[in-house]
């Protein structure tokens, strides 16, 4: 399957990677993009850590099982990294997005990286905690997400935000989830 995206998120519930990966497979599907997103947890209860998926490929996609080998993995706390393998499956080349306040060759060492695998590091809770005033770090780590690796461009994020959030938040909530996404696009780095 050519240019078939797999994306791993790890995260805690409640801090909204399953969103966040919904996320990103309707800002693909805004370009007629064929996707799945899909979240794997035991228990539910906030703090947990869980998995989420997203694939995105402009060709059919054909197998339904979760994430193995993914070319993208998130991390939307470190805090977890004692307790997952977060770069297991990946391959060498990889892209690796963590919400920390690491820096990214901190990160890289912390990861066990290969100099070939990119890593990309932005305070997403920070910003989250700044902005829309929530420990709430997925809609700044999409932000990231589009600037390191541009799976999707920043402008179509922000445009189906405003289409999934529009149903259930207010226009100040939007807007600062909007300001999120824009921090994080400006402030990550590698």
């Amino acid at each position: 399957m050519s240019q078939l995206t797999e994306i791993r998120w790890h995260a805690r519930a409640g801090q909204g990677a399953v969103t966040a990966a919904k996320l990103v497979a309707d800002t693909a599907l805004l370009d007629d993009a064929y996707i799945q997103a899909m979240p794997e947890y035991g228990p539910e209860r906030t703090g947990a850590p869980l998995k989420a998926y997203t694939r995105i490929s402009q060709e059919p996609i054909e197998v339904h099982n979760n994430i193995t080998n993914p070319g993208i993995v998130i991390i939307m706390d470190d805090t977890l990294l004692d307790d997952i393998e977060p770069l297991e499956g990946m391959p060498a080349d990889g892209v690796v997005i963590m919400n920390t306040e690491m820096s990214a060759a901190e990160a890289r060492k912390v990861l066990g990286a290969p100099d070939s695998m990119r890593v990309a590091v932005v305070d997403a809770t920070g910003i989250a905690m700044a902005t829309i005033k929530k420990d709430m770090p997925n809609t700044p780590i999409v932000g990231a997400l589009s600037k390191v690796t541009g799976v999707v461009p920043v402008e179509r994020v922000k445009e189906r935000l405003v289409i999934t959030f529009g149903k259930k938040f207010s226009q100040e909530m939007i807007d600062a989830n909007l300001a999120s996404v824009d921090r994080a696009y400006a402030e990550v780095s590698e």
